[in-house]
């Protein structure tokens, strides 16, 4: 007797509870693994449980790889432990720091209509899963010719598997204009999504945009409700 469909949730718990961290890095560079510590399993759980809990497809949003006070801590992508309380509704004992591209993330989702809404119809993930350090500080799997040679194996790894949890493949969101870069040319390769849309990525935005907020908020809106 074939078992039943696993639902998005369970391969994605499946997937990001069990990641493990590249062996060898250059340089000082080093991975944050949120996913080794027993608060953040439970936390990954109750959140792909709470928005996740069916068999639909979704259309992806990839950023680069998380931030050390968002993703690289909760284990859910563009997630500070404070917006996932606040907004999630998932209490939490990790450090409340707040990061900018989680704030700017969240004040979109809640002008589009909420977590429920938002969740039901997309997935927020990175092209490279696990956070990364250089000298205490966030750096990209792309900020380097060597990084992204060793970590290409498990970039594309690592989008077959989290495609497999249920991506429309006629688009994905790329946030990022580098990023999209290094996506498109994977995507050329191995023909993961058949259109790529790009986004300025939340950090940006929040760094040298702030004024313009809101535009950009807009912008999601309008970008994110085109997929529908």
């Amino acid at each position: 007797m074939n078992s039943p469909m696993q639902t998005f949730s369970q391969k994605a718990i499946n997937f990001f509870t069990n990641l493990k961290s590249p062996k060898t890095l250059p340089g000082n560079i080093k991975v944050l693994n949120p996913y080794k510590v027993e608060d953040v399993k439970i936390i990954v759980k109750e959140f792909y449980n709470r928005f996740f809990d069916d068999t639909n497809e979704r259309v992806f949003i990839l950023g680069i790889n998380p931030g050390r006070f968002g993703g690289g801590v909760t284990g859910i992508a563009f997630t500070d432990p404070i917006v996932l309380e606040e907004y999630c509704g998932i209490k939490n004992s990790l450090i409340k720091k707040p990061e900018l591209s989680s704030r700017f993330v969240y004040s979109f989702i809640n002008e589009f209509g909420g977590v429920k809404k938002f969740y039901s119809k997309f997935f927020m993930g990175a092209v490279y899963p696990l956070a990364l350090l250089s000298d205490g500080k966030n750096y990209n799997y792309y900020d380097s010719k060597e990084l992204y040679r060793i970590l290409k194996p498990h970039l594309i790894s690592s989008l077959q598997k989290q495609i497999n949890f249920g991506a429309r493949k006629d688009i994905v969101i790329c946030l990022g204009k580098k990023n999209f870069n290094y996506l498109n040319e994977l995507n050329k390769e191995f023909k993961f999504f058949e259109s790529i849309i790009i986004l300025e990525h939340p950090r940006f935005i929040m760094q040298y945009k702030l004024k313009k907020k809101e535009q950009y908020i807009k912008k999601y809106i309008d970008t994110f409700n085109s997929c529908y």
